[in-house]
């Protein structure tokens, strides 16, 4: 199977290589029919490993816990390549990638039945880790489309960025939302694009489009509303806490992300909201952005 994602075609081989009959329905807008010699951005083969010791982890570069204590996720190197693993329960997945391959092998379908959100953040992990010299980052944040140009709200989890944008959608006119949770910028010929993505968080707003960035714009809660337009350094430090965790731990794959940052920041104004969860905040951040 075939899904273009941010332009990038990802392909599925093997068992539950239909992701979406899998459970995982927010890529089916992402659904394309291509020949089958296009060179995909990332070949994902579900069945590919049948030995895991054959990936013997030399370093382990970050391990953390889901939430609620769904499974235990760890991103490591093996001699190579890099290789991602998550365990529930008594099922342990894997996922490998060798140095300057865009091939993912994996044993996502060697049960009878697939675990959809493990599916799902194997995949969001090694897409990442394969667009990060493609100077395209997924960035934790919500996503508002204004006059066919897009904002992006960053903040940790709980600041207010989907509410944020949501009074957006109810105080101005023609906003819409255009991903929840893990949207894709692109830098392509110096200018940032925005693109939906099959990870919308809790929400399902999985839309396959793209458009302009106008702005990014870090939130943060205050007893007041406040605006202001941040410089470069700042910028950057607004912008990295909301690029993937794991990669801030690996040299490598942070001098990407820092080239991409960079590459943003040098076209688009980065701001910090200061704010309420109220009407004034949207209209004052709007106003900000693309009345003056």
């Amino acid at each position: 199977m075939d899904y273009s994602i941010a332009d990038f075609l990802l392909r599925t081989e093997g068992p539950h290589s239909d992701i979406v009959a899998c459970g995982l329905r927010g890529f089916k807008p992402f659904e394309v029919e291509t020949d089958l010699d296009a060179e995909p951005t990332m070949l994902l083969r579900m069945n590919s490993i049948t030995d895991a010791t054959a990936y013997p982890t030399t370093k382990v570069i970050h391990s953390f816990d889901f939430e609620q204590n769904y499974a235990y996720g760890e991103f490591a190197r093996y001699d190579g390549g890099y290789r991602f693993s998550m365990t529930r329960e008594d099922k342990s997945f894997l996922l490998v990638k060798k140095d300057g391959s865009n091939v993912v092998d994996s044993n996502l379908g060697q049960y009878e039945e697939a675990d959809p959100s493990l599916v799902r953040f194997g995949i969001w992990v090694m897409f990442g880790l394969i667009m990060a010299p493609l100077r395209a980052i997924a960035i934790h944040s919500s996503v508002i489309v204004k006059d066919d140009c897009g904002v992006l709200c960053l903040g940790e989890s709980g600041t207010g960025k989907s509410t944020h944008t949501r009074l957006w959608r109810e105080n101005i006119d023609g906003a819409r939302l255009l991903n929840d949770d893990s949207p894709i910028i692109r830098v392509i010929d110096g200018k940032a694009i925005v693109y939906g993505s099959p990870w919308s968080g809790k929400t399902h707003c999985y839309v396959n489009k793209c458009v302009p960035v106008r702005a990014l714009m870090r939130l943060s809660q205050a007893p007041y509303n406040k605006i202001y337009r941040l410089p470069a350094l700042a910028s950057i430090g607004a912008i990295l806490p909301s690029c993937p965790p794991a990669f801030a731990y690996d040299a490598t794959l942070q001098d990407e992300i820092c080239h991409t940052v960079s590459d943003i920041i040098s076209s688009t104004p980065v701001y910090h909201l200061e704010c309420l969860p109220d009407a004034a905040a949207a209209q004052l951040s709007y106003s900000t952005i693309f009345e003056r």
